[in-house]
C-alpha cells in the first residue's frame, strides 16, 4: 500500500511548510526581515509500464505507461528580497535602503556579515554600532562636540558643531550586493553571512548605478504580508490533514484485506 508512504512524506512537507510560515509571522515587526517561501518537489516515480516500450510482436508502441509517484519532499526554502515599506522614526542613526543593497557588519572575530536593518546606535566612544555593538563597516565615529548629525541618500555622514554654519564630513557608508542575495545564510540577528551560493560581496556608495540610496530616519519593515501568510497557513492546514485522511483511507482499504475470509 503506497499510499501510506506517499501521504506521509506529503504531511512531512506541509509540516516544514508551515513552520516557514509561522517564522513569516513570528518575524512581521522585525526590521529588515525578508519572508520565506517552501519549495517543493515530486520524489522518484516507479514505472510499472514503460512509456515507448513495444507491446507486440508487430512493433506496436505503448502511448503512455504507469507511472506511481512516490511523494513529496521540500527542495529549498526561498528567502524573498523584496523591498519592505520605509516608516519614519525620527532618529538621527536609523537609516533604512531604498533600493538594492546591505550594511555590512563586523564580528567580533573580525567575519563580515550583512544586513538590512539600519537601527544603528552610538557606542561610548561615538562610533556608530548595531544593536549588539558590532561596528558599521566603514567604521565612523561621531565626535562629541557634534550636535547634530546628517546622513544624505548618498551615505555621506555630516556633523554640525556649535558655532559653525557649514557641516563637516566625517565619513561615508557603504553598501553591499551580490548576484544572488537569496543565498545568503542567515545567523540570527538581523545578520547574513557570505557563501558559496550568494557570490561575493560588491561593495559601492549609496545611490551610485546598481545600488540603492540611504533614508535617514527611516527604517524598514519586514516585507511580509500577515493576511497573505494566514491564507497560506490555512492551505496548508487543508493539505496536512488532507494527507492524514490518506491514511487514513488506505489502513481502512489494509483492514478490509485482512478481514477476509
Amino acid at each position: 500500500m503506497r499510499a501510506l508512504s506517499i501521504a506521509a512524506t506529503g504531511m512531512l512537507a506541509q509540516q516544514t511548510n508551515v513552520e516557514v510560515i509561522s517564522n513569516n509571522i513570528a518575524n512581521v515587526n522585525t526590521t529588515g526581515h525578508k519572508r520565506q517561501r517552501a519549495e517543493f518537489q515530486d520524489l522518484l516515480y516507479q514505472d510499472l509500464r514503460r512509456a515507448g516500450a513495444t507491446s507486440s510482436d508487430a512493433g506496436t508502441i505503448i502511448p503512455t505507461g504507469v507511472q506511481i509517484g512516490i511523494g513529496v519532499k521540500v527542495s529549498g526554502v526561498y528567502r524573498i528580497v523584496s523591498q519592505g515599506d520605509l516608516v519614519s522614526t525620527e532618529n538621527q542613526l536609523d537609516m533604512a535602503i531604498e533600493g538594492k543593497g546591505l550594511f555590512r557588519i563586523t564580528l567580533p572575530d573580525g567575519q563580515d556579515a550583512y544586513t538590512r536593518a539600519g537601527s544603528f546606535q552610538r557606542s561610548a566612544t561615538g562610533e556608530i554600532v548595531t544593536h549588539d555593538g558590532f561596528t558599521v563597516q566603514p567604521a565612523i565615529t561621531i565626535p562629541p562636540e557634534a550636535i547634530d548629525v546628517v546622513i544624505n541618500q548618498t551615505g555621506e555622514v555630516q556633523i554640525k558643531v556649535a558655532g559653525q554654519t557649514e557641516l563637516n564630513n566625517i565619513g561615508q557608508f557603504e553598501l553591499a550586493t551580490f548576484a544572488n542575495e537569496a543565498g545568503l545564510e542567515a545567523i540570527g540577528d538581523n545578520l547574513l553571512l557570505e557563501t558559496p551560493a550568494s557570490g561575493t560581496a560588491t561593495l559601492g556608495s549609496p545611490g551610485a548605478t546598481g545600488f540603492g540610496s540611504i533614508r535617514q530616519g527611516f527604517l524598514e519593515t519586514a516585507n511580509i504580508n500577515a493576511v497573505s501568510e494566514i491564507t497560506a497557513l490555512i492551505t496548508a492546514q487543508r493539505a496536512y490533514e488532507l494527507n492524514s485522511k490518506v491514511i487514513s483511507a488506505a489502513d481502512e482499504m489494509m483492514r478490509t484485506v485482512t478481514t477476509l475470509r
